[in-house]
């Protein structure tokens, strides 16, 4: 079957079944993987992907072992070609990424749940919150990323490292051997197809 052919076929294989497909997509690269030839354009041919295969939200999160990359790669997608609005966070950032499509670089999930937890308790200290006030709704209020994805996509290794540790708990996860910069459009049919052929739990 020739490459065309099959994700012609994986593609009404997803349109014809009766199971949802993930609302919320999230896929994990690194700084690395954006130093491969191509990896902006498989950046923005995954965005339409997405949407067009029934999300309504694209989160992506760039994990980085060297901050000084942070700007540069925030440069880069400056440049990207997205299909609806984007906003993009990097470290020190505390406004809600509020877009359709939303990007962290080097904002790991555990800062930013420490940041949230700081955050409403400096509105306990300053006597503008109750203790007992504090719940599910309040520490997601304070969140940068205030999404659950439906689906994480994890190229290239089997590791998550603290991507959206609140959020993505339920989450459903794919892994694929893939690398980033041979990632295309049949290795993200499949992801979705396999989505859809497990039987979310939601931790129970």
């Amino acid at each position: 079957m020739s490459v065309g052919l099959y994700d012609r076929y994986l593609a009404l294989r997803l349109r014809s079944s009766d199971a949802a497909l993930p609302e919320t997509v999230a896929v994990i690269v690194t700084e690395r993987d954006l130093l491969e030839t191509g990896a902006y354009e498989t950046l923005e041919a995954c965005f339409e992907w997405a949407f067009e295969f029934g999300a309504d939200r694209v989160v992506v999160y760039v994990s980085v072992l060297d901050t000084e990359v942070v700007e540069t790669i925030r440069r880069e997608l400056a440049d990207v070609g997205a299909p609806r609005a984007l906003a993009v966070r990097g470290p020190g950032d505390d406004e809600q990424a509020d877009a359709p499509i939303q990007i962290g670089i080097g904002l790991g999930g555990k800062h930013e749940f420490a940041a949230a937890v700081q955050s409403l308790a400096e509105a306990v200290d300053a006597g503008e919150l109750a203790p007992d006030d504090i719940d599910e709704a309040a520490i997601e209020g304070e969140l940068v990323f205030p999404v659950q994805p439906d689906l994480v996509v994890k190229t290239g290794a089997e590791r998550l490292s603290d991507f959206m540790i609140w959020q993505s708990v339920y989450s459903e996860l794919y892994f694929t051997d893939v690398n980033w910069r041979d990632f295309r459009r049949r290795d993200y049919l499949r992801a979705l197809r396999d989505y859809q052929n497990r039987q979310r739990r939601f931790g129970r």
